[in-house]
């Protein structure tokens, strides 16, 4: 491959860990970032982005940032990881989520579409967020949608939907149900981009990701990243916190995976429109990953505190055979080696400041 790859949002958590094999594999790399100052507290180039990439500070959402970019660049690439990723944080500050995602997508497709430049592929990074609490199954094998627990339900700490189970997300067969103004949003983004690339013959490649963790990820932002919380919280010795019953089901899937994943998506592009699930293939429960950080760092054992957020759902999973068979994907880092690896980080990370 060669060309230009145009990454948005590339100066954050992924987009660092992909930009060295982004420039490795395609050459030249022109990065757009805001750096929020949620992400980035001191708004400067992060450390962890390549040094061969272009770094351009503007605003996806502004059209005179695509006037900017466009007049000098011409991407034959895309990958879109622009995005407003508070899920809680969303259902108080929708508008700054649907002007990240929604707007900030097409200010890039219109500026694409009025200078007739266009890529071959675009990739959007999207989220598990899009199937709310997904489908569900009952004892007797009927499966529904349950849709979203409401206030009463968690208020009385009925966690559950009584006498079921919930499934794991497939994007071939699971309904995209969102809980939050952030899942809504990336659903938005995925139809936008559908309909967009269909009618001008650019093929895309929507990666709906869990719970991305590892090294790198921001110790400071409090709407992302909870096995970093835990991590810090343990390494001074405190007790993790659950919310609900700690038996949330997640699948944190190891960020060097998902840098992989993006580039077999590049690599092996569609032939029309393809949504894939990327996560590790083994889901944990909230309670099991905090004890693994408790243990690692000796800390007391996690505690359970029956506090719940809005908009979270209960289980979240999903099946990772398509990915396998269209792309290649195959996870390479278990959930204990993983969280080992990100504790060493947050050590090391904590030590210098």
């Amino acid at each position: 491959m060669s060309g230009c790859c145009l990454v948005t949002g590339g100066a954050g958590f992924i987009g660092t860990a992909v930009s060295r094999i982004l420039d490795a594999e395609l050459g030249e790399v022109v990065v757009v970032d805001v750096l929020h100052p949620q992400v980035h507290p001191t708004r400067s180039r992060p450390p962890e982005l390549d040094p061969r990439a272009e770094l351009i500070v503007a605003d996806v959402s502004e059209a005179s940032t695509w006037e900017e970019v466009l007049r000098s660049h011409r991407p034959t690439r895309i990958l879109h990881l622009a995005a407003e990723t508070g899920t809680g944080q969303s259902l108080t500050e929708a508008s700054r989520h649907a002007v990240a995602n929604v707007v900030g997508l097409t200010r890039m497709l219109d500026a694409l579409a009025a200078t007739r430049l266009l890529p071959e592929q675009v990739v959007l990074t999207s989220s598990r967020a899009v199937y709310g609490e997904g489908e569900w199954e009952r004892e007797d094998g009927t499966r529904f949608y349950p849709g979203q627990r409401d206030q009463q339900m968690l208020a009385r700490g009925q966690w559950d939907f009584p006498g079921a189970r919930g499934l794991a997300f497939e994007a071939s067969r699971t309904t995209p149900r969102p809980t939050s103004v952030y899942g809504a949003t990336k659903l938005a983004q995925e139809q936008i981009l559908r309909a967009w690339t269909e009618s001008f013959g650019v093929k895309a490649s929507i990666l709906r990701l869990q719970n991305v963790y590892g090294p790198g990820q921001s110790l400071t932002n409090p709407y992302t990243g909870v096995v970093t919380l835990f991590a810090r919280l343990a390494r001074e010795g405190k007790p993790i916190p659950l919310y609900e019953d700690g038996e949330m089901l997640r699948d944190f899937v190891y960020i060097d995976d998902v840098a992989r994943a993006i580039m077999l998506a590049f690599e092996r592009p569609p032939a029309g429109p393809r949504m894939l699930d990327i996560g590790s293939g083994t889901p944990i429960t909230i309670r099991q990953a905090a004890e693994i950080i408790a243990r690692t760092y000796g800390a007391p054992a996690p505690v359970v505190t029956g506090k719940y957020r809005h908009g979270d759902v209960r289980h979240a999973s999903c099946e990772i055979d398509q990915a396998r068979a269209e792309i290649g994907y195959a996870p390479r880092v278990a959930p204990e080696e993983g969280l080992a690896s990100l504790c060493e980080w947050v050590n090391a990370r904590v030590e210098r400041s």
